[in-house]
This record gives C-alpha cells, structure tokens and sequence, in this order.
C-alpha cells in the first residue's frame, strides 16, 4: 500500500502541480486553435495570458507559503537535556553526487547545517538522519549516504548518528525512524526540516506517536516584506512549493497519516 501511494502521489503530481497545469492549459487551446475552434482558443489563450501576468508580478506562492512558515516558533527554547535529535533529508542531491563524487546540496543545506549545530551543542543526545531517495526510477542513489559523506568531512563525528535510508516520502521518514529508534514518551527530541515542511512533518511525527519539538530552519519568505515586481519564474518555484505543501497536508490528513490538518501539538487522530 504505501509503494502505491508513493507512485500514485508522484505521477500524481506531475501533471497537477501549477507548471504542469499551464503547460497542459497552453496544449489545449493550441489544439483548439488548430481545429479551426477560434473563439474558443482566443478565450482560453486570454485568460492564460491575463494568468501568466498575474503569476509573474504577484507573490502568490509565498502568500501561501506564510501561514506554513509561522506555524511554529524559529529558534525555539530549548531544554536543557535533548534525548534525541532527527533531521529530514531533503538538502541533498543524491545522483550528483554520485556522479561527480563529492557532495552537490540545494538549497535546504540548512537542515543539515543546523542538525550538525545542535549535535554538538548536545554531545549526549542520539542523532538521527532519516531519508532514502524520492526518485521513482533512480532508488539506488540515497540521500542518507551523501549526508554521511557530508558530516564526515565537517568533522561530526558520524558513528553517533543512526542513517536511516529507506524512506521515500515524509510518512516513511515518520514510520521507518519511529521503528529504528522506539523513542519513549518521556524523551526530548527535536525534528529538523524547512520551516514550510515542518506542519506536515510534525503532524506525521506526531501520528506515529513520536513526540518531537519543532526546529524549523530554512525560510523562504520575510513576512511584510514581499516585493511586487516581475520575478515570474521565482513566484511559479514558490507557487509550486506551496500548492503541493499544501495539497501534501489535505491528503495525509484525509488518509488518517496525519495528527492534524495544520497541527500545533502532538494529539493523535483516532
């Protein structure tokens, strides 16, 4: 069931995220016009236009983006004893890294940078790297392995740390990590990941009866300060972004895999 849902929600996806829906959108009327279906086409190619511009000039994206970012606190207190900390893979680009052998990150570098941070602001704690490959055909490139080549050169010390490099999504990050490490309910733990992920990933955590504390890192937008100018191949990036964010968080919560739509503390749906 959950290699069906892994499929299922990524050929899903590509042909429902914005970009695909623009580019299906744009066939269609080109279609309708070489049908000789004029009025037609000229309706269709209007509003894609009057879209396009919109898009380009208006931040939707991260008007969406916001409400996920601000779901939990940045740079939240900590307690003086952290039993475990676990840090969703994401920032690595497992096949080129592979190929050109050395490490290639994106732009998430910071999940990483802050889980090597508070592994040594708490030396005693169990650390935790969960992420295998979101690739449908390419399974054999892990993510897990490039963080490890990572930590190693940086000088974290990685026999500390439990990889666990078989999950493909956030639900098998949640379940396949809760089944390494059996945390007890009484334990601090921390969740590392981006700040717009964090709902979904905490509300998963949460489901599979891993009390965590959030972390969240890795900040796209700068509330108040959105700038409206043309910038649309960066405002179609964010659009996507917050659309499958988005759609992510309806259909875990719909499919019982998550603790809460927009979760703020760790009750468990029944």
């Amino acid at each position: 069931m959950d290699s069906i849902f892994f499929w299922a929600s990524k050929l899903i996806w590509i042909l429902a995220s914005p970009g695909s829906v623009l580019v299906i959108w744009i066939t269609i009327a080109t279609v309708l016009l070489l049908r000789d279906k004029i009025a037609a086409a000229k309706k269709n190619f209007a509003i894609i236009a009057i879209a396009l511009v919109t898009l380009g000039f208006l931040p939707i994206g991260q008007w969406l983006i916001i409400p996920l970012e601000n779901r939990f606190a940045t740079n939240p207190p900590l307690p003086d004893k952290v039993d475990g900390i676990v840090v969703l893979s994401g920032s690595e680009i497992a096949r080129l890294s592979d190929h050109w052998q050395q490490v290639e990150l994106n732009g998430a570098g910071e999940r990483n940078f802050t889980f090597m941070k508070l592994a040594r602001r708490y030396p005693d704690a169990q650390l935790v790297y969960t992420g295998g490959s979101p690739s449908l055909l390419n399974q054999q490139y892990k993510e897990a392995d490039v963080a490890k080549q990572l930590y190693r050169e940086l000088g974290l010390d990685v026999s500390r740390i439990q990889f666990e490099r078989n999950a493909r999504n956030t639900a098998e990050n949640a379940a396949l990590s809760y089944k390494m490490v059996n945390p007890g309910q009484d334990e601090n733990w921390l969740l590392i990941t981006t700040a717009w992920h964090m709902p979904r990933s905490y509300g998963l955590f949460c489901q599979v009866g891993w009390r965590v504390l959030p972390y969240p890192v890795d900040h796209q937008v700068i509330p108040g300060q959105m700038q409206f100018q043309w910038a649309f191949v960066k405002n179609l990036y964010d659009l996507n972004v917050a659309v499958k964010e988005w759609v992510g968080l309806t259909v875990y919560y719909l499919l019982g895999k998550t603790s809460a739509f927009l979760p703020s503390d760790c009750a468990v749906k029944g």
